[in-house]
């Protein structure tokens, strides 16, 4: 993830540590992937009662960006950031392999650099990464437009066998209501560079910069 940040700001980023209670000033907040407290309890769960969340929740309010990837994700649901919970894979395995995702909002900060319907190819690695929200809710999330990514196959079909986990409704990852915050189980950060094989990562991290600049 910071090297992914790297290349797209031009300079590294700022490391803060879990435990701290005050941030600097700061454009975007980013939870990186990465199995917290080895997922005890739940995916997440620790994590989210951090000292620093209080401070990450506040200035998410404020309007400050902020995006959570993977474990990231989980931390913003446990939260109450975003809406929703990550559950086991439908499969009850870890997985871990590439998979398609169609862009599925516009005009928000995170997919500004990608035309809508756009299909990507970005990793997945998790093990509790299958999205789970009451009917209600994911009516409200389709009808405002709150859907960012979706599971789909190379031609941009959502589909049972192109979703890794099981999510409902293909859902790759959410926005808030104000469109600041975004929870994504794939990592685009994987394939930002050609030496992984595949750069369509890269345009999330140049949008965010450019449309944060």
């Amino acid at each position: 993830m910071v090297d992914a940040l790297t290349q797209s700001m031009g300079r590294k980023p700022t490391l803060i540590w879990h435990r701290e209670t005050e941030l600097p000033e700061l454009d975007l907040i980013v939870l990186p992937g990465g199995f917290s407290y080895g997922d005890y309890l739940r995916a997440g769960a620790m994590a989210a009662r951090s000292p620093v969340m209080a401070e990450i929740i506040k200035r998410a309010g404020q309007g400050v960006a902020v995006l959570g990837v993977c474990n990231g994700f989980q931390m913003l649901t446990e939260t109450g950031m975003l809406p929703g919970a990550l559950m086991r894979n439908r499969s009850l395995k870890f997985v871990c392999r590439n998979v398609h995702l169609k862009v599925d909002a516009e005009g928000d900060i995170f997919t500004s650099a990608y035309a809508r319907n756009t299909v990507i190819n970005v990793p997945v690695a998790h093990h509790d990464g299958n999205y789970f929200a009451d009917e209600a809710t994911l009516d409200r999330l389709e009808s405002e437009g709150r859907v960012a990514f979706r599971y789909c196959d190379a031609d941009g079909n959502p589909q049972d066998a192109a979703n890794p986990n099981g999510s409902a409704r293909h859902i790759a990852g959410i926005l808030n209501e104000r469109g600041n915050v975004l929870g994504m189980m794939p990592h685009p950060e994987d394939h930002v560079d050609a030496l992984q094989g595949c750069t369509d990562g890269r345009g999330l991290f140049d949008g965010m910069v450019e449309a944060l600049s």
